[in-house]
């Protein structure tokens, strides 16, 4: 499937003039942002943990060259940045190109390895998470992270067979149980997305200046949950994202957009998403 950068014209129209200003792109993929960006005037520093896109970065690194910068490590690093920094932008997820990769192991509509790591050259494999970690520890990231309601059968299930491959998961579990938050809930253990992506956000306060932006573009209610609750929190003069927003407060809240019914039709994957927007004041 060819990649659509999703809800990059809401983030673009949100950023507003970016020529001559620094912006951290958190999750570089296919580079759909990054190029777009770089097109309009800005200097981008991309980060992502995923080696398989060099490709496309050396393609930007030729074209753009000094106005460009790429960090081969997760976004949680974004805090060791001593640039100056104007914008942040996360799109958060699993790319299209780690999808469509069979042997990635991310996709149920391929037989491959039961992996999904997001930096193929480290850590452990799905299936090597399901073998290790006990049974208890497996229902709760079934169900914490998948929402699976008998999330202690389907625990104890995986452990007795040990899945090694994306089919044996899934013939599995079709009978009882949905595929897909099933895959979800192992992915964002196997690469801990959950615990970067708060970090991350714990970082983007210190690097922005007034004026800076911080655009968060999520797929699923859990990274969602993080953005809108850390996103109040900054607006809120107390730090509680129960309180109201009031006009002394670190950060304004920008739009949120969600895609319209053309966008969808143009790209199934922008279906879920959200982007949210807060503007440091």
């Amino acid at each position: 499937m060819k990649h659509i950068p999703v809800l990059l014209d809401a983030v673009k129209s949100t950023l507003g003039e970016v020529h001559n200003r620094t912006i951290v792109d958190c999750t570089f993929g296919a580079g759909g942002y990054s190029r777009a960006f770089l097109e309009a005037g800005a200097n981008v520093i991309a980060f992502d943990r995923d080696s398989s896109v060099l490709d496309n970065v050396m393609v930007l690194e030729k074209e753009f060259k000094d106005r460009f910068k790429f960090v081969n490590k997760p976004f949680s690093e974004i805090k060791f940045l001593d640039e100056n920094i104007d914008d942040i932008v996360f799109d958060l997820g699993i790319s299209s190109m780690q999808i469509d990769t069979a042997e990635r192991g991310f996709s149920f509509r391929f037989d491959a390895p039961l992996d999904m790591r997001m930096n193929f050259n480290t850590g452990i494999t799905a299936a090597e998470l399901i073998s290790t970690v006990s049974e208890e520890n497996l229902a709760d990231i079934l169900y914490n992270y998948g929402d699976i309601k008998k999330s202690h059968s389907l625990a104890h299930i995986l452990k007795e067979h040990l899945p090694k491959t994306t089919f044996q998961l899934k013939d599995l579990i079709k009978n009882t149980h949905d595929i897909a938050p099933v895959f979800q809930a192992l992915r964002i253990a196997v690469n801990d997305e959950m615990n970067q992506l708060e970090q991350a956000l714990q970082s983007c306060d210190s690097l922005l200046h007034t004026g800076g932006r911080c655009i968060c573009v999520t797929f699923h209610s859990l990274e969602d949950r993080i953005v809108k609750n850390t996103f109040k929190q900054w607006c809120s003069t107390t730090g509680d994202p129960r309180m109201p927003i009031v006009d002394t407060a670190k950060y304004k809240l920008l739009k949120t957009v969600t895609p319209s019914d053309i966008e969808i039709e143009n790209n199934i994957r922008a279906r879920s998403s959200h982007m949210r927007g807060v503007e440091k004041l």
